[in-house]
């Protein structure tokens, strides 16, 4: 019987590939020899080392392949929602490093958020700011990875007064998602509302503001000049 090749093989395969090769003697490294992944090598003084034979090697290549073309849909998309933004009359940053006070007073913690397009407003008037997250996700993998991680979604809605998740069309349905996170479907006619953010009221903290005022938002292009300052449509749509 073929082993059942997942995620964590490819991991020990990498693994093996950049080391010495020295052997675990685990599960995982023995399902990898069983499917003829790896190899037992010996040396003079009888010390065995691991080496990926050739139908490893291909396993690498096409993993490599499907992660970089996994990572320019993601950076497509992110894109796309980011320009969106722009053209909604917001200012947008990407690849923010932000960190959120979650949990009740009693279990309190700080927990690190790195959404993929953050935008607010422009406006002159503080209240009017309405910070908004947008998180893209183009495999079903990643989006059921972080959506067991509640305390990453919970930093997105302490740091935002609407939280989205924009999903590529036929990875999910829209009830897989929190009911607290709005919803988009990214199709190739453009950005469909599957469900609203609910909106909530929040003030921008003085940390987050110089996280704001440190890193440098996103250069406008000639259509999203033309609107700053514009009401626009809705942060999600």
């Amino acid at each position: 019987m073929t082993p059942d090749i997942r995620a964590p093989h490819r991991r020990r395969l990498r693994e093996i590939w950049r080391s010495a090769g020295w052997p675990c003697q685990d599960m995982v490294e023995l399902e990898l020899l069983a499917a003829g992944l790896v190899e037992r090598l010996r040396d003079a003084y009888g010390r065995e080392t691991l080496r990926v034979t050739d139908a490893g090697v291909t396993m690498l290549v096409a993993t490599l392949q499907n992660n970089r073309a996994a990572r320019d849909a993601h950076e497509t998309l992110v894109e796309r929602v980011a320009r969106e933004m722009q053209r909604a009359g917001r200012i947008v940053w990407r690849g923010l490093s932000l960190r959120a006070r979650v949990g009740d007073e009693a279990q309190a913690r700080w927990a690190m958020a790195m959404p993929d397009v953050f935008s607010i407003r422009h406006t002159t008037v503080e209240a009017y700011v309405e910070p908004v997250v947008h998180e893209i996700k183009v495999r079903r993998a990643d989006l059921l990875s972080d959506l067991r991680h509640e305390a990453k979604r919970a930093a997105y809605l302490q740091l935002s007064s609407e939280c989205w998740y924009v999903i590529r069309e036929g990875i999910a349905r829209p009830e897989e998602i929190p009911a607290e996170c709005g919803v988009l479907v990214a199709a190739d006619t453009g950005l469909q509302l599957a469900r609203p953010a609910p909106k909530r009221a929040m003030a921008m903290g003085f940390a987050l503001w110089m996280v704001l005022a440190r890193a440098t938002p996103m250069d406008n292009d000639d259509d999203a000049q033309g609107q700053l300052g514009a009401t626009g449509p809705p942060p999600g749509v």
